[in-house]
């Protein structure tokens, strides 16, 4: 069924807005995804508070024009939607390229706009393999944990030794 002139607006303004408030989005490119597989990853982004969202190519090239988004060199081709929002700024990228990896061929990431620019597949590829922010924050404890560590194993043998 077609859409009318203003439900085509709504979706635009929705894209243009989840475009400017979202810390990041990401177009997909999604091809024989089956309609349990869909489902599946809808709910799992759902869950870590990212939006998942389908819309026509030429809605979504329209609401880049709105924002100023020159998106010539980005390829929208074939079936494409876009994930947006979560818990920190490589979420939406991150899950996206979760599912890739599980949906083989069927899901890959096209590019996004990250901190307001739009960029490249290679640039969202990169993004998609930073660790959340937990994991990032647990690393980070480990570096600091580690040099106390040794000290600390250090410091028994050299008691271990003495005590002997």
């Amino acid at each position: 069924m077609a859409k009318t002139k203003q439900e085509k607006g709504v979706i635009i303004d929705k894209l243009a807005e989840a475009f400017k408030n979202g810390a990041s989005s990401v177009f997909v490119h999604f091809t024989k995804v089956s309609v349990a597989e869909e489902s599946a990853m809808r709910r799992a982004l759902r869950n870590d508070g990212v939006s998942y969202f389908v819309a026509k190519k030429t809605l979504m090239r329209r609401a880049l024009d709105t924002m100023g988004l020159k998106h010539d060199e980005l390829p929208l081709e074939g079936e494409v939607s876009i994930a947006y929002g979560g818990a920190d700024s490589t979420a939406a990228s991150r899950l996206v390229h979760e599912w890739g990896s599980k949906l083989v061929g069927k899901l890959t990431i096209l590019g996004g706009i990250f901190e307001g620019k739009l960029v490249g597949q290679a640039y969202m590829q990169e993004i998609a393999t930073i660790p959340s922010m937990q994991v990032l924050r647990g690393m980070f404890v480990n570096v600091i944990n580690s040099p106390i560590a040794g000290l600390a194993i250090a410091l028994k043998a050299v008691a271990d030794k003495r005590a002997a």
